[in-house]
């Protein structure tokens, strides 16, 4: 007997969510863009966090780490800025943003999360970013120009908004979860240079929502990558809210529900980062069969994936699978290349580790897509993995070689 089910909302942002308010405004840390976003719960949410692995992390970084410990009730990001490598004025200015966006909402500064996102090095406007706050908590709004706004106001090299909303129905009722997010640059496995807000009406326990955000995260957010880098200010962040009085407790059908409804909004949001790639013409998706363990597939496919040339032909669509195959070598897993199958779409180009006869022009149909589907046949365990990554073009490097400008 199915327990419940669930639908996507078309156009729906993160103002899906009951008790969510949103706003993006200008206040000058961009030219013209919105750049500073403030979400508001009316209820006070449990949260949960996945951020970056770099060693250097921002402020915002390790301002949200601490205010994690208690319920949350609003975020406050700002784009143009990463406030990265600031020292202790940086850590004073986070602290200030949460302080005056706790202020104008009547909450306690331990209820605000922080997030920036933008150049490194530079020590945040406040005058700007103080008028900023101000004029985005006016602002907030429950209909759906609150959302696009506060999606369009975290962007940086982004060209489209990126926003998801569903809806689920329960035997107790129904529930709402939406997410927005950021990125097009420095994006790579074990946390990208991202942004993602997820926000449900659900109610659940903290470390129940804890090990499901991690788990959607891992499958999700974790399984791409444009360019292999991982940057100062990666962050993804949960909020439950309670406000549709639908409960989740471990271990039922119900968790089982929310937990692929979860994975799914979070593999849409790291879809569309990897679509919207800085200068990106083709999304690869790499599958691994027959790794040897979890670990294994994930150092193969972040390999091949992360190799300029591998990247590079696949702008060009050449079948050079080569290129593939000496990726695969070097990512530091044991495995027989006497026993690897390749394939582009439908078409085999090596087998058994060696050279295979096949149509250069059914590869190159293959390859003139959008979406470009590779398998790797390993033949050396039981474990199988999907992710996803991008081919190089002309157009990433003029894009990162005048980013400050």
């Amino acid at each position: 007997m199915q327990t419940g089910n669930w639908e996507k909302i078309e156009d729906g942002g993160i103002t899906a969510v009951a008790g969510i308010k949103a706003a993006g405004v200008h206040c000058g840390l961009k030219k013209e863009q919105k750049d500073l976003a403030v979400i508001y719960s009316a209820y006070p949410a449990a949260a949960a966090g996945a951020f970056t692995r770099n060693l250097v992390q921002a402020a915002p970084v390790q301002l949200c780490r601490r205010h994690l410990d208690q319920s949350v009730q609003a975020l406050v990001v700002n784009s143009g800025n990463a406030n990265a490598c600031t020292g202790r004025q940086g850590w004073e200015n986070a602290l200030e943003m949460a302080g005056l966006a706790a202020e104008a909402l009547k909450l306690s500064p331990e209820q605000v999360l922080v997030c920036s996102t933008g150049v490194i090095g530079r020590q945040l406007p406040m005058e700007k970013i103080r008028a900023g706050i101000k004029a985005a908590v006016s602002a907030l709004s429950s209909g759906e120009e609150g959302a696009l706004d506060a999606a369009e106001a975290i962007m940086t090299t982004d060209t489209t908004i990126k926003q998801v909303a569903y809806r689920g129905i329960l035997p107790g009722g129904e529930f709402h979860l939406a997410g927005m997010a950021k990125g097009a640059g420095m994006i790579c496995p074990d946390m990208a240079t991202m942004l993602a807000f997820l926000f449900t009406d659900l109610s659940l326990p903290a470390d129940l929502l804890r090990r499901l955000f991690r788990q959607a995260v891992d499958r999700s957010f974790n399984l791409i990558t444009i360019d292999g880098d991982t940057s100062t200010n990666d962050t993804a962040l949960i909020l439950a809210n309670g406000a549709s009085g639908v409960e989740i407790l471990p271990g039922g059908p119900e968790e089982r529900l929310f937990a692929a409804m979860l994975e799914q909004a979070c593999r849409e949001l790291a879809l569309k980062i990897v679509q919207d790639g800085e200068g990106v013409t083709k999304v690869i998706e790499l599958t691994i069969n027959g790794a040897p363990d979890g670990p294994s597939a994930r150092k193969l496919a972040r390999s091949v994936l992360n190799s300029p040339l591998v990247k590079t032909a696949f702008y060009g669509e050449d079948a050079n699978w080569g290129r593939i195959m000496a990726a695969l070598g070097y990512a530091g897993v044991e495995f027989d290349p006497r026993r690897v199958d390749i394939y582009l779409g439908p078409v085999q180009v090596a087998a058994a580790g060696e050279a295979l006869p096949f149509s250069e022009k059914e590869a190159k149909k293959v390859l003139s897509q959008n979406l470009v589907p590779v398998r790797v046949e390993l033949n050396s365990g039981e474990e199988q993995l999907t992710a996803w990554g991008t081919d190089l073009s002309h157009e990433y490097v003029s894009i990162n070689s005048d980013y400050r400008s």
